[in-house]
């Protein structure tokens, strides 16, 4: 594996830096004040081919490779976080789930308008009682003269509110457990599919968050995602790929805060010197830049892996469990560097140290990550 960037990689970081610089720094702390998820930057993201970064041209995406959706990612987290999730769940998680299981019908009809950025997608799994034990949900569908109907809820969905698109997953035979879980296709204004509550989170407030309510949702035989009581085994694959975009997100992020943490010691002055002269502050910065390389290399590996299409549900766990715990600390150093100014608003560092904690926690928590990786270190 040759891990320098191409000439084209090195210009899409730089195009994606400089979107991000311009066209989002300068907005990030009102966004996040005032939770407004920035339907206005869907043009632009859409331009520059990120609303459909991995998806073959024929389907409207921009066909780049699995790497090159790290980098895309990577850069909006360096600047703002949640604009990345966002980016990263209608990518990774929606249009991915409709690229990988969906009829050439469905893609025409559904995935062409997400790549292009006429749409937005969103992505129905985790429900209240059933976080981490996904397969133990309760929302059902049940055939009723042609149609399926949909009752029960979702929580913690990313474009909840905001989505056009929605891919949730319901119950159809429950004495078949997780062979008995599948996948459905809903539009937005569908009857009987109605947004709950939004959810003012702690970070990432950006990126909209919100529940799903389903009573009585009729949905048509054509609009089954993939096959009947195969709607748990395929979120899975779209899990490990997603789990990809959450570490780059996480390189990103840990990337945004250390470069904070860095112009911030070479500026502060105290004892008559930068901080940055101070062994105990360069060691943080060493020890981070160390930490964000190897976690961008772990990410990228699994990425690798993706694009040859070889199974890689071993390395985007250990991307994403090593490179969100190592941002968690590269966010809590930009605020111990900074100080007391990490402690407000006017500075980066808190944003960073708020929005960071959730890389831990979606798409699989640290420690279902850590039972994945077991799992396919036991089975060899």
């Amino acid at each position: 594996m040759d891990c320098r960037l191409t000439e084209e990689q090195e210009l899409l970081r730089r195009t994606v830096r400089e979107f991000a610089d311009t066209e989002i720094r300068p907005h990030v702390r009102e966004w996040d004040r005032e939770q407004h998820f920035p339907a206005e930057l869907i043009p632009a993201l859409a331009s520059l081919g990120l609303m459909g970064i991995q998806f073959p041209e024929e389907y409207g995406g921009a066909g780049m490779s699995a790497i090159d959706y790290c980098i895309c990612i990577e850069e909006l987290a360096r600047v703002d976080p949640a604009v990345a999730l966002s980016v990263a769940a209608h990518n990774g998680l929606c249009a991915s789930h409709i690229f990988l299981s969906g009829t050439e019908s469905q893609k025409q009809t559904y995935l062409v308008p997400l790549a292009k950025g006429d749409a937005i997608g969103a992505w129905g799994l985790t429900e209240s009682t059933s976080g981490s034990d996904a397969a133990g949900m309760r929302t059902t569908a049940v055939q009723s003269g042609g149609c399926w109907v949909l009752n029960g809820s979702k929580t913690f969905t990313t474009h909840g509110r905001v989505g056009d698109v929605l891919v949730a997953m319901a119950i159809t035979d429950r004495a078949a457990g997780a062979r008995g879980i599948s996948a459905f296709i809903i539009a937005k204004g569908t009857s009987g599919m109605t947004p709950g509550k939004k959810e003012d989170k702690l970070g990432m407030r950006a990126s909209e968050t919100s529940e799903v309510l389903f009573d009585n949702c009729r949905i048509p035989d054509d609009q089954v995602l993939g096959e009947v009581g195969r709607g748990f085994v395929d979120s899975m694959q779209v899990l490990d790929a997603g789990r990809i975009g959450i570490a780059a997100l996480a390189v990103g992020l840990a990337q945004g805060a250390y470069e904070a943490a860095l112009r911030y010691a070479q500026e502060r002055r105290a004892f008559g010197k930068t901080i940055s002269r101070f062994q105990a502050i360069q060691w943080k910065l060493a020890d981070n830049a160390t930490r964000i390389e190897a976690a961008r290399l772990l990410t990228y590996r699994a990425a690798y892996l993706k694009d040859r299409k070889r199974k890689m549900t071993l390395e985007s766990a250990m991307a994403k469990l090593y490179a969100s715990e190592i941002a968690v600390k590269a966010a809590d150093d930009c605020v111990q560097i900074h100080g007391g100014y990490g402690f407000v608003k006017d500075y980066p560092a808190e944003k960073y140290f708020r929005d960071v904690k959730l890389t831990t926690i979606g798409e699989g928590t640290s420690e279902i990550q850590r039972l994945v990786i077991a799992r396919q270190l036991l089975a060899r």
